[in-house]
């Protein structure tokens, strides 16, 4: 089969071989192609679960910028032994999301990562170092549709659009469609094909880009590093207990049902209907804060306030003692809770393990403005920080203990180093409680009994890190605002350098086009009405690379088969347990390092076999 089509008013060809001759067709061009520069390679499958049972490779196309050529893995046989040998013999590949394809190509054709890794070129990886926002931030995406859109053809997406009409008039969902299309379906050939040529013609486009904007081929080459790290730690994946992940399961849906009922008494028949929970809260006398309204001017019931109006810590979960707490909020956050924690995790976990009872979370290396990581389908980032329930599901191997590693106030450390604050850097090296340090300095001679003064000022420190102002400590803090205020600006005048180097970026980045440069290169494009973020973004950009050395640290120290996932700012082990206390001791080795003369420094827990020990589970 083959298809005619334009690119930006270039005639393309897509081709498909049904024949052993059009296989011998198919390794001329590929021979060919091979000598003259990197060939685009793509995959087509079922779905998203690599590792799930009953996933299929359904095609591999190869390409350059005018011929693509797509063959039909799932015909076995000697189409899979073109697929391969082409693989093995590719000198270079340029792939759109590489991580994706390296691991489908790893399961189901048996070319591993460590062999196709070295020599890809990721456009998506590129692409997110020229403009790492996605459209509703302003960028382009690091999609390949919208990329190919932006560089090459307006008229890019629209075989995407054609091939989602395809599958509503097969009764298809997006979702099942890529399964339950005939793998000889026209539009589902030429959609596939004309990616790897989109892939050829996007790569010279961001080549230029990274040139013109003086992007430091190292940087590139690191982030192709961590990727690789990244996708051999998926590969892995961990075991399930699945055994207790059942139990949890079932106990999830009843403990959703029971509190249901309990919102039912105060007559919210929906816990996710906001009218109902607003009208109910209000008679029982909730009072919110100015700032607790949407934009239409609607009272909110978000996370925030109901877990203020239920007295709760919004990440541990944690009671605050603040207030008496509220049963009905308490009732709709545990309901809510039980629900998400099946869909989201229990039930992930059972649908997309694999036939070895393991489960592979996707862990994309760069991801979000700073490039910070994230680990999706199951999203293990998002776990509440202090819970051992979910956590308890993932286990370590037979023999081995689970061990996590973490920086110490990494984040803290990094506005320190990157920002030169000398009192800071003088309290880090010498080993004080950083919080009661700015405690003393920012209310000098005043008692502290039971931490509150500390606890504002540990607010302050995380809302210069993270972008909050004296309402967002005040809020979580319990302090009134006025205090907090006070408290900021006597923060400011301890530590000038924050400030001075907040302006000084702001000021910049006015003059470059809203883009600030972070200390390793990284462009950060800054919104113009949230300048003040620019802190937030050099901090959590430059504490994300000091990650990301550090998983390359332990690669280079033998400990990539022990590694499993990089969880903010933490790395998860399973080691052996009789030598549990010698690996804890050389993964902190890993992570520990100076940046500019502040001290980086990590310290490993040793759990039992489950991850959830390390949070007080008993397994």
């Amino acid at each position: 089969m083959t298809f005619n089509y334009a690119i930006a008013g270039d005639p393309v060809t897509v081709k498909v071989p049904e024949t052993i001759a059009d296989l011998e067709a198919f390794a001329d061009w590929f021979e060919m192609a091979n000598a003259l520069g990197p060939i685009a390679l793509d995959t087509e499958t079922t779905g998203l679960d690599i590792y799930s049972n009953g996933y299929r490779l359904r095609t591999v196309q190869f390409g350059d910028m005018c011929e693509a050529w797509v063959i039909i893995f799932e015909w076995g046989g000697q189409f899979v032994e073109a697929v391969v040998r082409a693989l093995r013999r590719g000198r270079k590949f340029r792939i759109h999301n590489a991580p994706f394809d390296w691991a489908v190509i790893d399961r189901h054709a048996g070319v591993r990562i460590e062999e196709l890794a070295p020599k890809t070129i990721d456009t998506r990886l590129k692409a997110g170092l020229v403009d790492p926002r996605q459209p509703q931030d302003g960028g382009r995406g690091t999609g390949l549709k919208p990329l190919s859109a932006y560089y090459i053809d307006p008229a890019s997406p629209d075989t995407q659009g054609d091939l989602t009409a395809v599958f509503r008039s097969l009764k298809l969902t997006k979702e099942t469609g890529w399964a339950g299309i005939p793998v000889t379906h026209p539009t589902y050939l030429l959609y596939a094909g004309l990616d790897v040529i989109l892939t050829s013609r996007l790569d010279e486009h961001l080549d230029r880009e990274l040139e013109a904007l003086e992007v430091r081929p190292a940087l590139v080459q690191y982030e192709h590093e961590l990727a690789r790290i990244c996708a051999v730690m998926q590969r892995t994946g961990m075991v399930l207990d699945v055994d207790y992940t059942r139990e949890l399961d079932g106990r999830l849906a009843e403990e959703a049902l029971s509190y249901e009922a309990q919102a039912l008494l105060y007559g919210v028949e929906n816990v996710n209907a906001p009218a109902q929970i607003r009208s109910a809260l209000a008679v029982m006398g909730e009072q919110w804060l100015a700032d607790e309204t949407t934009a239409s001017g609607a009272l909110k019931v978000d996370k925030a306030v109901l877990h203020r109006f239920a007295d709760l810590d919004q990440n541990s979960g944690k009671p605050l003692g603040l207030r008496t707490a509220n049963p009905l909020a308490l009732a709709i956050i545990r309901s809510k809770r039980a629900g998400k924690w099946r869909s989201a995790y229990t039930q992930t976990f059972l649908d997309s393990m694999d036939s070895d009872g393991r489960v592979h979370a996707f862990i994309n290396s760069m991801q979000a403005r700073t490039a910070r990581m994230s680990i999706t389908r199951p999203a293990l980032q998002t776990l509440p920080s202090g819970d051992a329930m979910i956590r308890r599901c993932l286990l370590a191997e037979e023999g081995h203990v689970m061990v996590s590693t973490d920086f110490a106030a990494v984040e803290l450390r990094v506005l320190a180093a990157i920002g030169d604050v000398k009192r800071m850097k003088a309290a880090i090296t010498n080993g004080e409680d950083l919080h009661a340090y700015t405690r003393s300095l920012v209310f000098p001679g005043q008692p502290d009994p039971d931490d509150k003064l500390r606890k504002i000022c540990k607010g302050i420190a995380f809302g210069k890190v993270y972008g909050g102002g004296a309402a967002t400590v005040a809020r979580q803090t319990g302090a009134p605002i006025e205090d907090v205020k006070r408290a900021m600006t006597t923060y400011d005048r301890v530590y000038p350098e924050v400030r001075r180097m907040s302006n000084r970026w702001q000021r910049e980045a006015y003059e470059t086009g809203m883009v600030h440069v972070s200390v390793t290169g990284r462009r950060l494009p800054l919104d113009r009405e949230r300048t003040y973020a620019v802190v937030n973004y050099g901090v959590q950009s430059a504490a994300r690379d000091c990650l990301g050395q550090s998983l390359i640290n332990l690669e280079e120290a033998g400990l990539l088969p022990y590694m499993r996932l990089p969880i903010h700012d933490e790395v998860l082990c399973s080691v052996p347990q009789r030598e549990a206390s010698d690996f804890a001791r050389e993964i902190e080795r890993c992570m520990t390092f100076d940046l500019y003369g502040v001290p980086i420094e990590a310290e490993s827990d040793i759990g039992k076999r489950s991850w959830g020990s390390l949070y007080g589970a008993d397994h």
